[in-house]
Order: C-alpha cells, then structure tokens, then sequence
C-alpha cells in the first residue's frame, strides 16, 4: 500500500509535491496501488517513485518525469503522457492500451508483456527498449524509433509503423499481420517467425533483414 503521507502530498498539488521532493532528495516516493485516476499530474517529479500495481487511468502526465519509475502493472489505460520521460522505466505487464505516447521517451524500458493496443506512440522513443510479448496491435508508431529494441513475439496487428525505424530491432515471432510499415526502415532487423501476411511494405528499406533462419546444414 501506498505511504498516506506521499500520497496525500501528491494529491494536494504538484507544487507542493515539487516543494517535498525538492527538501526529500534521497525518498523513494511510495505510491503502490494508489487510486491516482484522473489526477491532473502535469510535469509532475516521478523520478525513481514506486507506482507498482497504481491506479493511473486517464491521468494527465503531460511531460511528467518517470525515469527509473517502478509502474509494474500499473493501470495507465486512457493516460496523458505526452512528452513524458521514462527512460530506464519499469512497466512490465502495465496496462498502457489507448494511453497517448505521443513523443513520449521510452528508451531503456522495461515494458514485456505489457498492454499497449490502441496506444499513440507516433514520435515516441524506444530506444532499446524490451517488448517482448507486448500487446501492440492497432498501435500508431508513426514514426517512431524502435531502434535495437526487442519485440520477440509481441502483437502488432494492423499497427501502424509507417516511417517508422526499426534498425536492428528485434521481431522474432512478432505478429505484423496487416501492419503499415510504409517507409519505414527495417534494415538488419531480424524477423524469423515472424508473421508478415498482408503487411504493406511500400518503400519499405529491408537491407540486411534476417527473414528466415539460417540453414545450420548450408555449407
């Protein structure tokens, strides 16, 4: 459970959280399964906070500070966060699905097996991040960067990827059934297993991807 007086500090505003953290430097906010729906958490110092299995729905996280933040199956269906920093996150099994991503900085984050149907993630940074068996499907990564990030047998039916990059990334087993990958690049990205059935490719830079797996037999 959350820490009462945290969470009463956070609720209170954002300045007088900003006040706390800013005379607290070495607290870990404490803020597991605290109902924070809907609050209004605009630029709001999350830094390195424990918002594990936290109620976030439809909150507005507009440019918030989340790097390092523990938001291990936190609810963030419906969330404002655009422009938000989460570098170094940890949302495993978050439910993050119609949330708005948009330029949103998710490098180095943890988010396997996370919801993230229906999400805007166009412009979004996902710099390395690991998505394995996350649920991406009708997602818009409109130009995103996927650059190295893992995405082993995650859902990207109907995503969009169109303009996307996609360089080195990781999408073994990865379902891309009726995917938009429009321009994007996808150069030594590696795609065995994966399903490609009626993916649009148009323009679309494949140099050095690996699409099937090497015959250990070929001499």
């Amino acid at each position: 459970m959350a820490n009462p007086e945290h969470l009463r500090r956070l609720q209170a505003s954002t300045a007088d959280w900003a006040i706390w953290r800013a005379d607290q430097p070495q607290s870990r906010p404490d803020l597991r399964q605290a109902d924070l729906t809907s609050l209004q958490l605009t630029n709001a110092d999350l830094r390195g906070a424990d918002l594990s299995q936290a109620d976030l729905r439809q909150a507005s996280l507009i440019g918030a500070d989340l790097r390092g933040a523990d938001l291990t199956q936190a609810d963030l269906s419906g969330a404002n966060l655009i422009g938000a920093d989460l570098r170094g996150a940890n949302l495993r099994g978050a439910d993050l699905s119609e949330a708005n991503l948009h330029r949103t900085d998710l490098s180095d984050t943890l988010l396997m097996g996370a919801n993230l149907s229906q999400a805007n993630l166009s412009q979004a940074n996902l710099f390395r991040a690991e998505l394995d068996r996350a649920d991406l499907s009708r997602a818009d990564l409109h130009k995103a960067n996927l650059l190295d990030a893992h995405l082993v047998g995650a859902d990207l039916f109907r995503a969009n990827l169109r303009e996307a990059k996609l360089i080195e990334t990781d999408l073994r087993w990865a379902d891309l059934r009726k995917a938009n990958l429009q321009w994007a690049v996808v150069a030594g990205a590696r795609l065995q297993a994966a399903n490609l059935q009626w993916v649009d490719l148009s323009q679309t830079d494949l140099s050095g991807a690996i699409l099937v797996h090497p015959d250990p037999t070929a001499s």
